[in-house]
Parts: structure tokens; sequence; C-alpha cells
């Protein structure tokens, strides 16, 4: 299956999610047979767990157009662009989410292109101070928590975000282990 076709299952199966926290949505649907550990799926999984999480709230979107847009989104993003470029997937794909969400674009001076900005910037440095290499897992449940928070004080809604544990690093053969946040050995030990 190529990204594109990983992109269109996704939009599909994650209609029927019903939850308002993004990790859990994301956590069941990183769990499907077609997600692979890392690749540029995420760029469509990650703003879609949003979408479906703000919706799920109450927020006032109609999901399917804006997965739709979503996906043409996601698709333009490449591959690798976290090493090679210096920006994440998962935190682009959540800012085009919530450009979604508000109806923004490059010339909107309603206040959302600046908000956007502060939120991606935000993700991203958090990002850079745990450092590399990539985990497409680990990077999602920050730009998560980053989104919910964001999304908590910019709108009359209210996502959950609960105390995620990665369940992925047994199939992740780059993975960092205790300096990622989210290791369950290393959580145990700092409990």
């Amino acid at each position: 299956m190529n990204t594109e076709e990983k992109g269109r299952q996704i939009i599909r199966d994650i209609r029927s999610e019903t939850g308002t926290d993004p990790v859990r949505i994301f956590t069941d649907m990183a769990e499907k047979e077609y997600m692979s550990i890392h690749g540029p799926e995420h760029h469509v999984l990650d703003g879609a767990c949003i979408l479906a999480a703000f919706r799920n709230a109450g927020g006032s979107i109609d999901l399917d157009s804006s997965l739709e847009m979503l996906l043409k989104e996601g698709l333009r993003m490449p591959g690798a662009m976290c090493g090679l470029w210096g920006v994440c997937g998962a935190v682009t794909s959540i800012g085009a989410a919530l450009a979604i969400i508000d109806g923004t674009g490059p010339l909107s001076d309603d206040g959302s292109w600046g908000d956007h900005m502060s939120f991606t910037s935000g993700a991203i440095e958090e990002l850079g101070r745990i450092n590399g290499p990539r985990c497409c897992k680990r990077d999602a449940l920050i730009a998560f928590g980053k989104a919910v928070e964001y999304i908590n004080t910019h709108y009359p809604v209210r996502l959950e975000y609960g105390t995620p544990e990665c369940s992925f690093s047994d199939r992740n053969a780059q993975c960092i282990g205790n300096r990622c946040p989210f290791n369950r050995a290393s959580r145990s030990t700092s409990r």
C-alpha cells in the first residue's frame, strides 16, 4: 500500500473513532496493519486524530470535508522532512488541522496565522530538546500534548490528554529508550 492509499484508509477508518483524546485515537489507528512504525502516512494520521477528537468534543467542523482537506495537505508533505527540512511532519499535520478548523490561509490577519506559528514553533522546540533520531510515534505524542493545550485554550471545547506511554518501542529500531519521555522503562524508574 502506498502513502496515498494509506492516507485514504486512515480517513475512512478514523471516522468511526468517538473519543476526545487524540492520543487514544492515534494509538488505535497506529495499531492498524497498514500503518508503518515510521512514514509519511503520519502526516495524514496526526492531524486527522486532532480533527476527529475536536469534532467529537463538540467542535464545529464538517469532519468529512475537513478530513479530505487534511488528506490533500498531508500528501503534499514528503517523508523524512524532519531530518531533511528540520520540521516534523507530526507538527505540520496538526498545524494543517488547526488551519482547517480556523479557515486560516497565507493572507489571514485574524490572529490565527500567528497563533498557529506559535503552536508549531513550541512543539518543534520541544522535539529539538529531546533530539533524534526520528520517531513518528514520540513526535506525535509530543505534538498532541501541545495541540491539546492549544485547543483547550483557544476553542470552546475540551480535549483529553491522558498520560501517554509508548507501546511501539519494541518495533522501533532507532528507539532512544530512556531519553524518550514516553518510554515505559524510564517512566517506571522515575515514579
